[in-house]
């Protein structure tokens, strides 16, 4: 299991560990009883892309009339097994060195304004500042109606320490019926990274109790829902 290092609203913390929250299965596609499996196929080949079949046929529109030019019966339609990314240039050519990344700032308005090497940003929800309780609590319903949340992971307790510590803040949060706000760095104001380069995202906690069970679940969003301003639509 993965860990985090959190603090709760007393300015206690602790190391606990973080799962993902098992999805519900999908509607079984197909009939009942039979099973489907999902293969790939191989779809052209580099001489059968445009700019190939343009240099090879002078009037490409009469050859694809004529024939199939842009079939290669001994390659199209071969089952794919296993794959590796390949990673090319503008030109199309296969770059054999890691490209130099660029970030690209653009404005409201779409225009590019800046433009920068990109630097590596590390994780932050394992390092000795833990991740804070922001004291910013939003109830439930609105929660959902104003973030699109992405992911949920459940926080899950080492020892018998570490069980007490979440099971406080679960049952703390249930009985407000809120969500509190969680925030990464000395002050808690940076969004929480959960790996290199990773996705930054809001993290809101829920806690839910069942006598002496507990859930302590971790919701993440990177886009907040608003209404268009009606002055500027």
């Amino acid at each position: 299991m993965r860990k985090i290092h959190l603090m709760n609203e007393a300015s206690r913390d602790a190391t606990v560990a973080f799962d993902g929250v098992r999805a519900r299965a999908k509607p079984a596609l197909g009939l009942p009883g039979v099973e489907l499996s999902f293969r790939r196929y191989v779809a052209a080949t580099e001489a059968g892309r445009h700019a190939g079949l343009a240099a090879a046929h002078g009037d490409l529109a009469q050859a694809l009339i004529d024939g199939d030019p842009e079939i290669d019966k001994e390659v199209v339609g071969r089952f794919i097994d296993e794959t590796a990314p390949v990673y090319l240039a503008a030109s199309g050519e296969v770059l054999h060195v890691s490209p130099r990344l660029v970030d690209v700032v653009f404005g409201p308005d779409g225009a590019e304004r800046e433009r920068k090497d990109a630097v590596n940003t590390p994780g932050n929800v394992s390092d000795e500042t833990p991740v804070r309780w922001t004291g910013r609590k939003l109830p439930r319903r609105d929660a959902l109606r104003r973030f699109a949340f992405r992911r949920t992971l459940a926080l899950k307790h080492l020892d018998g320490l570490t069980h007490d510590f979440l099971f406080a803040m679960a049952e703390q949060l249930a009985k407000e019926d809120v969500l509190v706000m969680l925030g990464g760095g000395a002050k808690g104001k940076e969004p929480l990274i959960f790996q290199e380069n990773g996705t930054p995202y809001r993290g809101f906690l829920e806690g839910r109790v069942d006598g002496a069970r507990y859930k302590l679940l971790l919701h993440l969003s990177n886009l907040e829902i608003r209404v268009p301003d009606a002055a500027k639509a």
